[in-house]
């Protein structure tokens, strides 16, 4: 590590002291800001093509199928070579598909329509399987262990701070200078991303010995989260309600069919829960969960649950980003405990493959929620897939409360 040890009672001054905690939230903040932008221009670019809500599920499942191959192999990799290295890659990757996305926008390609989107989005899946292992690997070695809470709170409020920036910023951008120009300012974003890890220093762990073999080795960490009742139950929660309680891929449908707002709207209700989750991070970061952490985080997840009903049966466009928000708050605290007893519970040598099965379980229900939105939306209707959802996470909750007990009692001092 960069800086000698820190109290368990640092402040945000404390941390940031530290250079290289700095560079990495640099890295995950313009990573995520450059996703974000292609999001939702690339939301809106095939909507604007296909008017139908079930080509936005196809985006979720293009960038979904490179990630599920690659992820457990990310993870291993993380492991085993130098993960500045890897993130690097991942940055250059997200580069790649931003600069593919203009050629397709600008009619460079002598193929038209939305498969050479869909073509360019699973390059954006397979830099992702890298983006999390790499920055939970190197989150653990540039802070001391006593700080991971806090670390972890402030970690959560730059990843949501780049979720409000990006999508608000990539609404803006479509709607002033049109789709070139939003994609053109994720591409540059992701060169800073790179230029962040290029800057930072910090010690890899020794791997001298000899390794296992590949997939005995991703096994071993499949094991390990699958034995842990606590991080499964936590990955679990997390996934399915994400899985069939997300309404965020469907806002373009949202914006045009039943809110009636332009490219901006997109932005502003893109933004409304990671600003929410912002708040919730800043405050958490103060006063970080300790007791009653696993209590927390089942209401969390239903109260997110519950906005995801409200938002469906909506018809304001103010309400709709009010009720984002709150769905944005309770999906934080769940991000920050979720983060914290991965930091808390994985040992070093095995960061790499649990963040990954994380990555399969978290980051995958984003895309697969997303596909499974836009079937349901072309089966049962748009307003009540939404619905269904919110009430199948409120299922889930009740399920997990019952199933794991060791979560339900969690007192994060108890893995410290």
């Amino acid at each position: 590590m960069s800086t000698p040890g820190a109290p368990a009672q640092a402040g945000l001054r404390t941390l940031l002291a530290y250079p290289g905690f700095r560079l990495v939230l640099a890295y995950r903040i313009c990573a995520m800001l450059s996703y974000q932008i292609v999001a939702v221009t690339v939301g809106w670019h095939v909507y604007e093509i296909t008017r139908n809500p079930f080509s936005l599920g196809l985006i979720g499942l293009a960038e979904i199928l490179p990630f599920f191959c690659i992820a457990p192999f990310a993870g291993y990799l993380v492991d085993h070579l130098p993960r500045r290295r890897l993130g690097m890659a991942a940055a250059l990757g997200l580069t790649a598909t931003a600069l593919a996305l203009i050629a397709v926008a600008r009619g460079w390609l002598p193929f038209h329509g939305v498969w050479p989107i869909y073509a360019a989005i699973m390059l954006t899946g397979a830099a992702r399987a890298f983006l999390s292992p790499v920055y939970n690997a190197l989150f653990a070695r540039v802070l001391p262990r006593e700080v991971y809470a806090r670390g972890a709170s402030i970690g959560s409020v730059v990843f949501q701070t780049g979720m409000v920036i990006g999508p608000a910023l990539g609404g803006v951008l479509v709607g002033w200078g049109g789709k070139s120009l939003s994609y053109g300012v994720a591409m540059a974003v992701s060169g800073l991303a790179l230029l962040a890890l290029s800057l930072l220093r910090v010690a890899e762990p020794l791997n001298d010995g000899p390794r296992a073999p590949i997939f005995r080795s991703i096994a071993e960490g499949g094991r390990f989260v699958f034995s842990n009742q606590i991080m499964l139950g936590a990955m679990a929660l997390d996934m399915f309600s994400v899985l069939l309680g997300g309404a965020v891929s469907m806002l373009p449908a949202f914006i045009h069919d039943i809110l009636h707002y332009g490219p901006e709207g997109l932005g502003i209700l893109r933004g409304a829960p990671a600003l929410g989750s912002i708040l919730v991070g800043l405050w958490l970061a103060r006063h970080p969960l300790q007791r009653n952490a696993g209590r927390i985080l089942l209401l969390s997840v239903g109260g997110f649950g519950f906005c995801t009903i409200a938002f469906g049966l909506s018809r304001h466009f103010w309400l709709s980003a009010a009720i984002l928000l709150v769905y944005g708050i309770c999906d934080g605290v769940s991000v920050i405990v979720r983060q914290t007893i991965l930091q808390l519970a994985t040992p070093d040598a095995m960061r790499g493959r649990v963040s990954s099965i994380n990555g399969i379980f978290i980051g995958s229900s984003n895309e697969l929620g997303a596909f499974y939105d836009g079937t349901m939306a072309r089966l049962v209707g748009l307003v009540p897939a939404v619905v269904i959802g919110g009430c199948v996470t409120l299922a889930v909750v009740g399920v997990t409360a019952l199933k794991a007990p060791r979560l339900r009692r969690l007192d994060l001092r108890e893995l410290q």
